[in-house]
């Protein structure tokens, strides 16, 4: 007897946490705080990030600001490269150019940094985002370009990696594996950065966090 009135207090106690928690408004971005629904279930909550994958936000700014001291395109550090023979892929425009077979998976390295600065401070964290713009406000749980497999879209990495030939710039790196499915077409791509100092205010993403804005253009492309 005294076991089950242990289980029925524990699942007591479980049901009016997780109804707690379900109620409790912690999201940073206020557009969240709308119902959404899927399957017929009325889902109250979500959670950055939110451009295009839990809210239509396009962007990053559409919650955060651009007005950091990062502003300066010159002192900007934006690469991809081959993770294999750490050759780059920038094309002359400033955009990036990814080319592999079908079905082939490919191993890329995104590279975000400031060039060291003695007169601004360095960015703490630097974010990214590759999503083809046309998935934003579509149902498809993934934003990355249709039919290609990937395992790291997004990330959120604090300055601080080493890598040859950025030596005289504070960096994020880290790799990402890309595949071409059968249905996979051509695609064009945004790779959208926030290079950020602080942290959110909880309630009001444009207070309290220091960032500045950036996209890049890449292409996707079957041999």
């Amino acid at each position: 007897m005294k076991t089950k009135i242990t289980f029925i207090l524990v699942i007591a106690l479980a049901s009016i946490i997780s109804s707690s928690l379900m109620h409790e408004e912690t999201a940073y971005h206020p557009e969240f705080r709308e119902p959404h629904t899927s399957f017929g279930i009325e889902e109250v909550l979500a959670y950055p990030p939110g451009v295009g994958l839990l809210s239509s936000s396009k962007n990053c700014v559409s919650c955060h600001s651009s007005k950091g001291p990062w502003n300066e395109d010159n002192k900007l550090i934006v690469d991809i490269l081959d993770a294999d023979t750490k050759k780059s892929l920038k094309q002359p425009d400033g955009s990036f150019v990814i080319e592999t077979e079908r079905w082939e998976q490919k191993k890329l390295l995104t590279v975000i940094g400031w060039m060291k600065d003695k007169t601004v401070s360095a960015p703490y964290r630097n974010a990214w985002l590759y999503i083809d713009p046309t998935t934003i406000g579509t149902p498809s749980l993934s934003k990355f370009a249709p039919n290609w497999d990937v395992n790291l879209p997004l990330s959120c990495r604090i300055v601080g990696d080493k890598l040859d030939g950025y030596e005289n710039a504070d960096i994020t790196s880290l790799p990402m594996i890309i595949q071409p499915l059968g249905n996979a077409k051509n695609t064009e791509l945004q790779l959208q950065i926030m290079l950020t100092k602080g942290e959110s205010i909880k309630g009001n993403a444009q207070e309290g966090m220091l960032g500045n804005y950036f996209e890049r253009k890449v292409f996707l492309k079957i041999r």
